[in-house]
């Protein structure tokens, strides 16, 4: 019906971001009834197609067999998707023998040509400085090892691309410098550097607001490799596009490129390699970590201390999922990604996926352990998922960071317009109690404003195994 199609737009446009393959369905009034206009209807199709590769409506219960192959291959087919179909009520409750036949999959691992893959190695033995830019298809074509062979071999720095949604490179790869912001000027000041961006199944500097400073430099030319030609040429012109699987590239490209380099490249990579790993990521680590005290007293708990905690006490295996905006923007100073699904976070912007999608997550991998880290503004929106993770006993632990507002909003608020007098963005009047809030959902729950009650907490949940376990620990904001 209209409405709860409506309430998942949201989400369905979460996934038409992340390119999840997925069919949606809503049931609508019967067929001919929807001209009376009655309570719950309104035309779903329309309603639907701005967030999915495809909508429509079955009107025949014999058309069934071949919309849901149809939906399936769209959804599967790189660049992958949600798809929705509406089903009226009399085709829900009518009856009839249908043969499903054969699925139909799209094979998508496909590499570019030998000619293209030559032009491409080509342009980047010839760059003088280049900088890879890592994005989700690394993840999506399982491509860690090959990403990895093509930054020692051309001893470039890796940087993550903009929205940092997913594990998309080794952080501890000493060729990893970090992930780049959605501050143009930062953006620009750092691609100044660099005479040649790979894009490497990236998005290509997807920024949140405007800015009159273009993120990349005039004398930083795009080469770029990926299954999404949409996002090829789209914002920034690129010298070489090529639309193909990453994986697939990537095996052909690396031994082409230590062909045609030889020896003068491994040994101008292995010395590249070695001044980056002067100032990479776990250099940057390092150097944070030492220069961060512990708390003695002092409550609440400043976010990074406790995310810098939290990193350090997480099983090494374990999987994280992120929504915690402005309490985990240090969270990645930490946090390491060891293969591609160690980290799950938010990449359409909007709030309140996070906690869903950690239950979605540790039915996925059972064999792991979740850990989601939600803002106490986010957790309003889909809190109702704990009793899903009661209900599924399943072992995820919780952290919910109470900065007691919508920190981001107002931090936004005064950054771009200059106003520090906030209205409605504070939760204090009354305060929240999200751990009570979690008890009555059936999870067990504590809220702690020490390092040591964060500490004891936090072992707790680790050790529990047989159900959900919520942390809200109090926050500065």
């Amino acid at each position: 019906m209209a409405p709860g199609l409506g309430n998942a737009i949201g989400s369905i446009y979460t996934s038409l971001m992340s390119g999840t393959p997925m069919i949606v369905t809503a049931g609508q009034q019967e067929q001919g009834h929807g001209l009376t206009e009655p309570l719950l209807y309104a035309p779903l199709v329309p309603i639907a197609s701005p967030v999915v590769k495809w909508a429509t409506e079955v009107n025949r219960i014999e058309d069934l067999p071949r919309i849901l192959r149809r939906a399936a291959k769209v959804a599967t087919t790189a660049p992958t998707g949600p798809v929705f179909i509406s089903l009226p009520g009399d085709i829900l409750n009518n009856e009839a023998a249908i043969d499903m036949a054969a699925p139909t999959r799209v094979d998508t691992a496909v590499r570019p040509s030998d000619a293209a893959l030559e032009q491409l190695a080509k342009r980047l033995l010839g760059a003088k400085k280049p900088v890879i830019l890592a994005g989700h298809e690394i993840a999506t074509s399982d491509a860690f090892a090959e990403a990895t062979a093509l930054a020692e071999t051309l001893g470039a720095p890796v940087l993550q691309q903009t929205v940092a949604w997913g594990a998309h490179f080794p952080s501890e790869h000493p060729a990893y410098l970090g992930a780049l912001n959605r501050d143009q000027k930062n953006v620009r000041r750092i691609l100044s550097d660099y005479d040649l961006m790979f894009c490497v199944g990236a998005d290509v500097l997807k920024m949140s607001v405007w800015s009159e400073t273009e993120p990349l430099p005039e004398t930083t030319a795009v080469a770029m490799v990926g299954l999404r030609d949409w996002e090829m040429g789209k914002n920034f012109p690129a010298e070489i596009a090529l639309r193909a699987d990453v994986k697939e590239t990537l095996k052909a490209l690396v031994p082409l490129l230590r062909k045609l380099g030889g020896d003068a490249l491994a040994q101008r990579a292995k010395a590249s390699l070695a001044e980056i790993a002067t100032r990479n990521w776990s250099a940057q680590r390092a150097a944070r970590k030492a220069k961060l005290t512990a708390p003695a007293s002092e409550k609440p708990l400043h976010a990074e201390w406790a995310m810098m905690r939290l990193v350090e006490k997480m099983p090494k295996d374990a999987i994280l999922v992120e929504e915690g905006l402005t309490s985990t923007t240090t969270l990645f100073n930490y946090f390491p990604f060891r293969d591609r699904n160690s980290y799950f976070g938010n990449v359409s912007g909007g709030i309140g996926w996070g906690i869903a999608a950690a239950v979605g997550v540790q039915i996925a991998h059972p064999a792991r352990r979740v850990v989601a880290v939600i803002g106490d503004g986010s957790a309003m929106y889909s809190i109702t998922a704990l009793w899903s993770a009661a209900n599924q006993k399943l072992p995820v632990v919780f952290i919910i960071a109470n900065n007691a507002g919508y920190q981001i909003l107002k931090t936004r608020l005064k950054l771009f317009h200059g106003n520090d007098t906030p209205i409605g963005m504070d939760f204090n009047d009354p305060p929240m109690d999200i751990a009570a809030i979690a008890r009555g959902f059936g999870v067990a729950a504590e809220r702690v404003d020490t390092a040591a009650g964060f500490d004891g907490a936090l072992d707790q949940a680790l050790a529990k195994t047989d159900g959900p376990s919520l942390i809200e620990v109090m926050i500065k904001s």
